[in-house]
């Protein structure tokens, strides 16, 4: 199944020049189960990103352009009466897909925010009292802007949470930004890009992901790390249980992805900052990366555990 991932993010570097780090990120996410949260400026690639995705795992992709006007029921779908039938039918909404991109969701109201809640959590929607299931592969892919704030709504702290990541793609170094020239100078490559891989072979990636050993000792590191969140001085409210569960699955579909059966202390250092930083609550407000910074000088603290990871 690792080759199968592998090929799935060989195939979106077709469209997407560099970002490594990044995709690699993306795929622990969808191994995971979560959900990314995409912050950077307009132009970077996200949506790309998320459509070549979907096209690389024939899944199917919807998007929704978030905007102060945007209804609750324009994102999950709404039950609405058939004459022609005499009865009331239920209209799926976006939600109703694989690959999700949520842009700028944070020009949206909170009420219309809210609407994902349940989606990225439980994987359902209820709407007029009735409950549809979504689709296993469910996965959201949302974006806002870091600087501009004018006609914008912050995620409040419960959405943040849901999200499983929050990351940026950044800006390309001189030498991507001629590669991407070079890319894109005949036809955009997204155009000619294949399915390489079936949402079976997806799910079973998940589940044997999940089943990466992870030494007792680790565990303590992760639990230390939450801990000490809550316990810093600048951190008005720490990473709760279902952050330090998420970064515990982050961990071992990030190991199995690197192609060990093991976890190490590296994987840990390089998905507390990713996984963590936006759930915290400072006391002095954030923003501006701050709680990446508390998080990183946080990591640096912990003391890391020395054993040997490969034993059970």
């Amino acid at each position: 199944m690792r080759k199968k991932i592998l090929g799935l993010k060989e195939n979106v570097k077709n469209v997407i020049v560099g970002k490594e780090e990044v995709l690699d990120l993306i795929l622990t996410a969808l191994l995971s189960g979560g959900h990314v949260l995409l912050e950077d400026m307009p132009g970077t690639g996200k949506t790309l990103l998320a459509k070549s995705l979907a096209v690389s795992m024939g899944g199917t992709f919807r998007r929704i352009q978030f905007t102060p006007d945007l209804l609750p029921s324009d994102v999950t779908g709404l039950h609405y009466f058939d004459q022609k039938e005499g009865e009331f039918r239920f209209r799926e909404g976006p939600v109703f897909t694989q690959i999700l991109l949520a842009d700028e969701i944070n020009r949206a109201t909170p009420r219309t925010q809210s609407s994902l809640l349940e989606c990225m959590e439980e994987r359902q929607v209820t709407v007029d009292g009735r409950m549809s299931r979504l689709d296993e592969l469910f996965f959201v892919m949302a974006t806002q802007n870091p600087v501009e704030s004018a006609g914008t709504y912050p995620l409040p702290e419960a959405q943040m949470d849901r999200f499983f990541m929050k990351l940026s793609m950044g800006s390309p170094t001189l030498k991507e930004e001629v590669a991407i020239l070079n890319r894109f100078e005949e036809k955009n490559p997204y155009e000619s890009l294949e399915p390489v891989c079936t949402r079976e072979e997806i799910r079973s990636a998940q589940e044997e992901s999940q089943r990466t050993y992870v030494h007792p000792e680790l565990k303590q590191y992760l639990a230390k790390l939450s801990a000490a969140t809550r316990k810093n001085r600048d951190v008005l409210a720490g990473v709760s249980p279902r952050g330090t569960l998420s970064l515990f699955r982050a961990v071992r579909a990030y190991a199995w992805l690197m192609g060990r059966e093991y976890a190490v202390p590296e994987d840990v250092k390089a998905l507390a900052v990713p996984v963590l930083a936006h759930r915290l609550i400072l006391s002095g407000g954030g923003g501006t990366g701050e709680e990446r910074k508390v998080m990183e000088e946080i990591l640096s603290r912990v003391e890391v555990p020395v054993e040997v990871w490969e034993g059970r």
